[in-house]
Parts: structure tokens; C-alpha cells; sequence
């Protein structure tokens, strides 16, 4: 694996050699691109992890910070902007896109909108959750959680605080190739229920395509952006660590590890790497279609995430399309629960109408191939279910069963939603354009036949080439799955997820077309109803720190486990402190830890909990006290004499926080 990396990485180094003096002048930079990277971690212990929907799934330390990383880029003769931000981070809820916006309005005024913010995520289910607006989402955390919605949306502002002050003369090209061995479809009797031309377009059942947006400025690459269709679910649901998967591990491996960016540095990094997702519905990274396990998770999260780097990073050296033109966009909100969709989308000659949102018991069931979920529902028929439902869900409202045939519901939600918000009705849906490329901003999980349609019903109005069409799922929002009708007949873990009924894709395929036909025609595109604000209406019920005490005898900061006097490359050093609870200071834009290397004069820094060689384990040790536990995977080459220092935040019982630090002994290592 490492002589694949470093085989990838001389490429990168290959890219940015100084062009000789006979080389022909340098490309035009048609564009304005602004980049820029923020931490957007949350709280990393004591909060229900977000994606795998278990309760017993609660933070108790980092594996790597989350980043948000966003991208402005300007048309310099119009000042037209658009933005793309990628956010290590499960979901992006509409609590967190309402604030966003709200604080970028305070900011920028009308610069930047709802118009012309793509906000996604990179859907990894190790993030901290909590953050929504939609108790559904709080039910594992505990209800709310402001310090990680805090956290979010701050990283995601000053994100795009930094891109906009980065904005310069660039190039952009994009680029397209094939990737097949990081993902496999999860749902492969659905999706051949699919008619031949889907099936035929994905003869493997993947969307291998994996497309780079290349930023240049002088004729070297200063950033990039990689869209490709796998889930970020390598790091399972018994993992008890923050991380940004594999994904997240990706960008990281690119910018600090090839390009060696200084995540702490207040100046513009010199390189910024997102790797986005598209329409990643029914595709899974766990290629043997079993849910990952600990701790092989972290092998296998840093596999995928090198397959994806390396696919782009290949894209480099290829030529690709200079893109020129415009940037624009147009965003609507839609209500998904009544929806009368034309005849020339639902395929039938008839119209339809999709529903009341309603969860079916293959949701309930989880995807088995990702990590199942509650034990008596199964994908497809669920005959026990079906026979208590229709007795005494449906007596009820006989409509809603017609409406969501052949799903078998488990909860009416939308009708819940009446008493208090747990799942979003009204969302946005969003189109943006740079030159040639196309996203198609979906606050959901999109399957590759369903994001099929989408790709192939905007670049039919906007005479667009279908590769440079792409699927934007989790942005702005998040509704759950989109899947075609055929595939939510077969009611898997995708259809019972797919609330709105069985014309859910055709509602937002006549969605997108009205939005594509304004972008092309230079119209406005009516906003619709927008979501309210539920900002006044959240609980919190886990209760908060109460004071941190160190164990008996000793001191915040004091050693209780030192490391051994010498470590070989590959080995772990590992040192437990005396501890407080991490969540009394999350340490945004800081470090919990630091490994410290001696240069002969001074000690320099060499990793922190941004880098994927540590750990933070965090123990609660009797009632107040804590022990935390520092781990650091010894790299090749890494001769020298070492130590490792922990800082930490102390609460006392009248609320008051201090901070402290502690060290280890030295330590030696060799390559």
C-alpha cells in the first residue's frame, strides 16, 4: 500500500515541476476561485454517534478532526459566484443550511444565498450527532446538542470566510475516469428490477465514474474537488472514535500527507482537497457486502480512501476540459408530501402524487451489508409486521397505505409531524453551474438508476454532455433515500427509506427540469415555501459536565501510563493522562494532543489530532474523574527521540473552566 501511495504522490510532485523556458505560455484563468479549510468537529465524547441509528453508539474519542472545505468560485466579468462546500459531517440538516446562510447574510449581505450555496456532506457515519432540527435525527443523541451544532457552523462559515478572502485568477478543468474497486452495489435485487437501459448504462451495478474539478493557478494545481459514489461507511458502527472516514481520509492523505498543508496555519493553505459525494444510495465500500468491524475498520477505511485519492490524483495529468462560460445556479424548496407529478415524469401517461412521509420496515431493518439495525424487520416481505400494521395502523388512514403500497410502514411520521417536527417535508433542491459542469444539489441518498434519471433529465434541457451532469446528494438538507419506483417495489433498506412513496424520484425529476429549463433560459425559478425556523423549538436532555475531578492523589495533567523507553516503525506508543471531559472545550481550530519530536534545540510538533497515526480515548473513571489515552502509530523513518503532550479543559463545580496540559517521558524511535 505505502509503495501505491508514493507512487501517487511522485505523480502529484511530477504535476507541479516549473515548466521549462521553451514551454508555450501559460493557460488563461477565466475564473475567480477562492479555497479554503476550517475544523468542524463537534463534541467527541459522551454524544450518540450520527448514520448507524444505535443508541449505544456514544463518542468516546477522536480518530481525526472533521473539515469543511469550501470552494468560491466568480465569474470576474459578471461577479456571478457560486460556492461548493464539502463537510466531513453525516448529514447536512437544514438546521445547520438555515444558519449558515443566516451568518454568511450578516457577513456578506446578498452575496452569498440560498441560490448560490451548495452545502453537502460527506455522509461519514463516525460524526458526532445531535445538530438536527428533527427530533428523528436526536433520538440516539439525546435530543440537541448546541456545542456540536456550533461547531458545524462555525467550520462551515469560516470555511467559506477563507475562500472568499483566497479568491485569484484561476483555471478549472474537469476531468473523468473509472474507479471499480471501491464500491459494490448493496441492493442488487433492486436495482435489477431496474428496465434495461439503466441496468445496461452500470453493466457492474456501480457508478464507477469518478470526476475531478482541478483548480490551477500559473499552470500548478492549488486545489481540487473528486465526486464519486461509494458510502462513507468503512469505520463501523462498534467504533467508538470521531473520524472522517474514508472520504475524509482521502483529503487528508492529499493535503497533509502529500502536499504537507498546515492545518493550523492562518494564511491560505497551498492545497485544498474535497472528495465529495454523488449518487451514493445503494453503494457500499464494504466489498464483500458484511459490515465492517473493529478494529479492521481502520485498515479498510484507509483503503478506500487511498483508491479514491489515487483515481483523482491520476486525473492530473490528463487533459481533461478547460472550462469557461458563466457560473450559476437556482434553488427551490419543494413539499414532497403532495406533489402531483405530470405525466411526462411518472412514465404511465397518468398523473400521481407522492405522500405523507412514512418510514417502512425495511428502514427499520438497516442495511445488513452496512450494519443492520432493530432485530424483528427485514428487507423486502415482513409478513409479522404486515399483519399488525393492517389491523391497526391502516383502520386509521387507509389512504396513506395506498398512497405508500407496497411499503409496509412502521411509523406515519408525517402525520407526527403535527405534534412536533421530526422529519423535513419541505427541502431544498438545487442546480449549479461552472462552464460545463452541472451538480444537481439533492438533500438525500440518491441511487445510482435514480440518479441515473436525474443526470440524464437535466442535461436533455441543458444540452449537456451526461458525464459532466453529476449528482450533489446530502446538501442542503436531508430526507432520507431516492430511489426509482422499480427499486422501491422491491421495498429494500433504500425503498422503506424512501419517505414520500413510490413517485418520490419522478416529483424531484419534474423539479429539476423546471430548474434546469430557468438556468438555461436565464429565468428566475419560483423559490417556493420555504422551511420554518424550529430553532425555539429543540430538547436537550443529555445532561452536561458537572465538574471534573482527577483521581486520587494526583493532578490534572499527571502521567498515570507512560510509554515504553523505545518503539519501532509501526508500533504504537501509547500514554494515559490524568484527564477532564473533552467536551468543556472542543478546541475548534486547536489540538487535544500533540506528538513532540526533539531536533537537538527545541521540541517540534510532528502529528496532532488532525492526523490519522493518533488517537484520543476518552474513560470516564469513576464518577468526575478521567483518564485519557493517547495513542501514536510510530511512522516509517521516524528516527528520533520523542514525547507526547496532552492538553485538556477542567471544569470545577461553580462552572468555571481551566485549562492544563501534561507530558510523557521521552521516548525513542526508529524506522
Amino acid at each position: 500500500m505505502r509503495a501505491r501511495a508514493l507512487t501517487a504522490a511522485l505523480l502529484v510532485a511530477s504535476t507541479l515541476v516549473v515548466a521549462p523556458a521553451t514551454a508555450p505560455a501559460e493557460p488563461a484563468e477565466p475564473y475567480l476561485v477562492g479555497r479554503g479549510i476550517a475544523d468542524a468537529t463537534g463534541e467527541i465524547a459522551e454524544v450518540g454517534m450520527m448514520g448507524y441509528g444505535r443508541i449505544d453508539q456514544q463518542a468516546e474519542g477522536l480518530h481525526n478532526r472533521l473539515r469543511s472545505r469550501a470552494f468560491v468560485v466568480a465569474d470576474p466579468v459578471t461577479d456571478q459566484r457560486v460556492v461548493l462546500v464539502v463537510v466531513d459531517s453525516p448529514m447536512i440538516f437544514g438546521s445547520v443550511h438555515q444558519e449558515v446562510l443566516r451568518r454568511l447574510a450578516q457577513r456578506y449581505g446578498d452575496r452569498y444565498t440560498e441560490q448560490n450555496v451548495l452545502i453537502s456532506g460527506t455522509h461519514t457515519h463516525a460524526g458526532p450527532g445531535g445538530y438536527s432540527h428533527h427530533l428523528l435525527y436526536n433520538l440516539t443523541t439525546f435530543g440537541f446538542h448546541g456545542k456540536t451544532f456550533d461547531a458545524i457552523t462555525d467550520g462551515i462559515v469560516e470555511s467559506v470566510e477563507r475562500a472568499h478572502a483566497d479568491l485569484a485568477p484561476s483555471s478549472l478543468t474537469l476531468t473523468h475516469d473509472e474507479l471499480t474497486d471501491a464500491s459494490v452495489n448493496r441492493s442488487r435485487d433492486a436495482f435489477d428490477r431496474n428496465p434495461a437501459r439503466d441496468r445496461e448504462f452500470f453493466p457492474d451495478a456501480i457508478d464507477p465514474q469518478t470526476s475531478l474539478l482541478r483548480v490551477e493557478r500559473d499552470g500548478r494545481p492549488v486545489g481540487a474537488v473528486n465526486w464519486f459514489a461509494t458510502h462513507n461507511t468503512s469505520m463501523s458502527g462498534d467504533n467508538r472514535l470521531i473520524s472522517a472516514d474514508n472520504k475524509g481520509y482521502a483529503a487528508y492523505h492529499w493535503e497533509r500527507e502529500v502536499e504537507h498543508v498546515d492545518y493550523h496555519a492562518e494564511q491560505s493553505p497551498d492545497f485544498v482537497s474535497a472528495f465529495a459525494q454523488t449518487n451514493a444510495g445503494d453503494m457500499s465500500p464494504n466489498l464483500d457486502l458484511r459490515p465492517p468491524t473493529t478494529p479492521e475498520d481502520f485498515a479498510a477505511t484507509k483503503e478506500i480512501g487511498l483508491r479514491q485519492f489515487e483515481a483523482a490524483v491520476g486525473q492530473l495529468g490528463e487533459n481533461g476540459a478547460a472550462l469557461d462560460g458563466g457560473v450559476d445556479s437556482r434553488l427551490v424548496h419543494v413539499d414532497l408530501s403532495s406533489v402531483d407529478v405530470r405525466p411526462e415524469f411518472t412514465g404511465d401517461g397518468r398523473h400521481h402524487r407522492t405522500c405523507a412521509p412514512a418510514v417502512g420496515a425495511a428502514m427499520a431493518a438497516g442495511s445488513t451489508e452496512d450494519g443492520p439495525a432493530f432485530p424483528l424487520f427485514a428487507e423486502g416481505e415482513n409478513p409479522l409486521w404486515d399483519k399488525v400494521s393492517d389491523s391497526v395502523l391502516y383502520n386509521a388512514s387507509p389512504e396513506l397505505k395506498q398512497c405508500q403500497a407496497p411499503k409496509g410502514i412502521v411509523v406515519p411520521i408525517g402525520a407526527m409531524n403535527a405534534a412536533y417536527p421530526w422529519v423535513a417535508e419541505t427541502v431544498p433542491v438545487q442546480l449549479v453551474r461552472i462552464g460545463r459542469l452541472h451538480l444537481i444539489g439533492v438533500p438525500g441518498e440518491v441511487t445510482i438508476a435514480a440518479g441515473l434519471r436525474l443526470r440524464r433529465t437535466v442535461a436533455d434541457v441543458v444540452g449537456a454532455d451526461l458525464r459532466d451532469v453529476l449528482v450533489a446528494g446530502y446538501s442542503n438538507a436531508y430526507f432520507h433515500y431516492v430511489t426509482t419506483p422499480e427499486e422501491y417495489d422491491a421495498q429494500h433498506y433504500e425503498g422503506g427509506s424512501t419517505l414520500f412513496g413510490r413517485w418520490q424520484l419522478p416529483a424531484l425529476q419534474q423539479t429539476v427540469s423546471g430548474l434546469a429549463t430557468a438556468l438555461r433560459d436565464g429565468t428566475p425559478a419560483p423559490s417556493g415555501p420555504r422551511p420554518p425556523d424550529l430553532s425555539d423549538r429543540q430538547l436537550s436532555l443529555q445532561p452536561g459536565v458537572l465538574a471534573d475531578v482527577p483521581p486520587l492523589g494526583k493532578r490534572f495533567g499527571d502521567v498515570l501510563g507512560q510509554p515504553e523507553p523505545a518503539y519501532q516503525a509501526g508500533e504504537r506508543a501509547e500514554v494515559v493522562f490524568a484527564g477532564a471531559h473533552p467536551g468543556n472545550d472542543l478546541r475548534r481550530g486547536g489540538t487535544y494532543l500533540e506528538v513532540q519530536r526533539w531536533d537537538g534545540n527545541r521540541w517540534l510538533t510532528v502529528a496532532d489530532d488532525g492526523d490519522w497515526s493518533t488517537t484520543l480515548r476518552w474513560r470516564r473513571h469513576g464518577l468526575a474523574a478521567s483518564h485519557v489515552t493517547i495513542g501514536w502509530e510510530v511512522p516509517p523513518g521516524a528516527d528520533g527521540t520523542y514525547r507526547i503532550r496532552y492538553h485538556g479543559d477542567a471544569r470545577n463545580p461553580f462552572g468555571g473552566v481551566r485549562s492544563f496540559s501534561g507530558v510523557s517521558n521521552e521516548f525513542t524511535a526508529s524506522g
